[in-house]
């Protein structure tokens, strides 16, 4: 048996000591997590180097993780029946990070085995975050195959060197055991610990054993307390389920750990569950929630599916996953590629997470392509015919996010879109319907946004649309104007506001129409001049309409202009706002603009004809009292 020794930790040891009880791991609990992810490597790493060598399992085929405490002693210690370490690997490993044993493990494979053994995770600086609670920790470990006589034994106290002798070991594998500081005895808790077990570690394959805990009966007259047994029970679910093929796992299973990461009472609409392999390999698990929850609407609040690397638990909330658009979709994200060490930083750099959030993007959308085929599939149950109305109804004003922030999948989205519209018989239709039921010879898709949607009902913007029997889709969220900016087109076929520029039907518009409102201008030129004039502060401009049928007058912006609605959003929402000056367009076949030319009250009623089409689409007169002192004397 060789004497203790006494060596250096590498420069970079040093300096990551420093680093990761300072500043890597905030969260402190995350030492059990890389210390127990660390033992279930080691014993994939033996199981997979059994396939070749069944002797390596010795006596003890079943493979597991002990997790058990001290309280007298202050001793945390996690214990693996896994490959184990040598002396010189304990040195190797412990003492230095560029010589990892996985890494070296991983080196020595090739082809098919690599593809094999792509879940052996790497041993190396998780371990070392045992430091954030320990001031001292000790390592024993045998390597699987080598006599009892050459177990190993290591310690340090986390400062420049580390100790290695030889120890007697009748046992394989390795045990970590932290003399935790005084500041972390809570760690000395049978509950602590299978809550930290069960949030980060519940998913780890193999069986992670605790001792027991029953109540033990004080002294007489003085009570008792729980105390551990020599029982010992698994605490986590000893299984991934994402890793599991999917011909293994039904329905209820996928939706019970759908409940289980969202906390959801309800059953999700949709889920998909595929390996990925190529330039970059993981496995997605997305859902689809059935309804929305009550911080949708906060685009700021942290939002994503849950991120693994080789099924060690790395973040809650991995928002750079899948863009914010999709920030409804619930699942795992487990990667075989990602460092286990990756920041929320990191995240936004990394080429690997670009093409994951890619993928799992045009997975989702996959979904809702699937969902949304089933409303007119022949055959289709009718719960399945009402899934996307009902996911639509939840998460449709988030999806249109999308036009906006995803140029690549931007006609995808346009498809999924579905709105209200004037069809009287129609609920809710898709861009690709209103452009097969448009009528002979319209050349655009009609379109009003407005504040509500009785405001885009009664618009009087939509008064010869009605009359020429045209469908216009009625778009009431606050998204929409937003939104609509990025879509010109849908399908090679112009989106064309109905509250923007002049109307032109094209060829729906006859030459007899098109005549009569040249002459109505013509004729009105003189009135038209004096409304210039008189509402100089608040119209760019003032001329004859072609679209009003009952209404005197309607407001518009021009083609390419921001739009009043959109410039009240952005004032509500405290953002500089450039002044939007519309177009007043007069109907000059209504008594009121007729009586413009002969009334002694021109201005007053100048000025009430251009605050009733601002109330009309849904804005405010700038002076409320002197248009109801207006409209007052008026009436008089």
């Amino acid at each position: 048996m060789s004497q203790k020794q006494t060596l250096s930790f590498q420069a970079e040891v040093a300096q990551l000591l420093h680093l990761v009880t300072h500043s890597l791991y905030s969260n402190k609990e995350i030492f059990l997590r890389e210390l127990i992810s660390n033992a279930s490597d080691a014993c994939d790493k033996l199981r997979f180097e059994a396939l070749n060598d069944t002797a390596l399992y010795e006596d003890s085929p079943n493979l597991e993780v002990r997790v058990g405490f001290d309280k007298e002693a202050r001793t945390l210690t996690i214990t693996d029946n896994g490959i184990g370490l040598s002396q010189q690997e304990a040195i190797d490993n412990l003492g230095t990070i560029a010589k990892s044993g996985t890494r070296e493990f991983m080196n020595r494979l090739s082809g098919d085995q690599k593809a094999d053994a792509q879940l052996i995770g790497q041993f190396g600086v998780g371990f070392y975050s045992g430091f954030i609670v320990a001031d001292r920790i000790m390592v024993e470990s045998r390597r699987a195959g080598l006599p009892s006589g050459e177990g190993v034994r290591w310690t340090s106290g986390g400062a420049g060197d580390f100790e290695v002798e030889a120890v007697e070991r009748h046992v394989r594998g390795t045990s970590v055991t932290l003399h935790l500081r005084e500041d972390a005895a809570d760690y000395l808790s049978t509950w602590k610990l299978k809550s930290i077990v069960g949030k980060y570690s519940d998913h780890i394959s193999l069986p992670i054993l605790m001792r027991k805990e029953e109540w033990k009966e004080g002294p007489e007259g003085k009570g008792g307390e729980m105390a551990l047994t020599d029982e010992w029970e698994t605490v986590n679910k000893a299984s991934a389920l994402w890793t599991r093929p999917r011909k293994d796992i039904s329905a209820e299973q996928y939706q019970d750990f759908y409940k289980q990461i969202s906390h959801d009472h309800e059953a999700p609409l949709a889920w998909s569950h595929n390996r990925v392999e190529g330039s970059t390999e993981y496995i997605q698990l997305l859902y689809i929630p059935a309804h929305a929850p009550f911080d949708l609407w906060n685009r700021e609040k942290a939002a994503g599916v849950k991120l693994y690397v080789k099924r060690v638990f790395i973040m809650e909330e991995a928002e750079a996953l899948l863009p914010t658009y999709l920030r409804f979709v619930k699942g795992v994200i487990d990667s075989s590629d990602l460092p286990l060490n990756v920041s929320r930083e990191l995240l936004q750099e990394s080429r690997d997470v670009r093409a994951i959030r890619e993928g799992s993007t045009k997975r989702v959308l996959g979904m809702l392509e699937e969902m949304a085929k089933q409303e007119k599939a022949e055959g289709a149950t009718q719960e399945d015919k009402e899934k996307y109305g009902k996911f639509y109804a939840q998460f449709g004003v988030v999806l249109k996010e999308g036009l906006g922030e995803d140029a690549g999948n931007r006609e995808r989205l346009a498809k999924l879109l579905r709105f209200a519209s004037t069809s009287p018989d129609t609920v809710s239709v898709s861009l690709a319907d209103y452009k097969a039921r448009m009528k002979e010879g319209q050349e655009a898709i009609y379109y009003i946004t407005a504040d509500t949607m009785a405001a885009a009902k009664n618009s009087p913007q939509l008064e010869v649309f009605r009359k020429k029997g045209i469908e216009v889709l009625l778009m009431p969220d606050r998204v929409d104007e937003w939104a609509l900016n990025y879509l010109q087109d849908f399908d090679g076929t112009p989106m064309q506001s109905v509250a923007k520029g002049a109307v032109d039907l094209g060829k729906l518009q006859d030459e007899a129409e098109k005549k009569a409102t040249e002459e109505a201008a013509e004729s009105f030129k003189p009135v038209l001049e004096k409304l210039k004039e008189a509402l100089k502060d608040k119209a760019q401009d003032v001329r004859v309409t072609s679209r009003l049928v009952d209404s005197p007058a309607c407001l518009v912006v021009s083609d390419g202009g921001m739009s009043m609605q959109l410039a009240r959003m952005l004032k509500q929402a405290g953002q500089q706002v450039p002044e939007v000056k519309p177009v007043l367009e007069v109907n000059t076949e209504h008594a009121l603009v007729k009586k413009l030319e002969s009334t002694d009250r021109f201005e007053d009623l100048a000025h009430i004809l251009f605050d009733q089409a601002l109330l009309a689409e849904g804005g405010l007169p700038e002076d409320p009292a002197a248009y109801v002192k207006r409209v007052n004397a008026l009436l008089v």
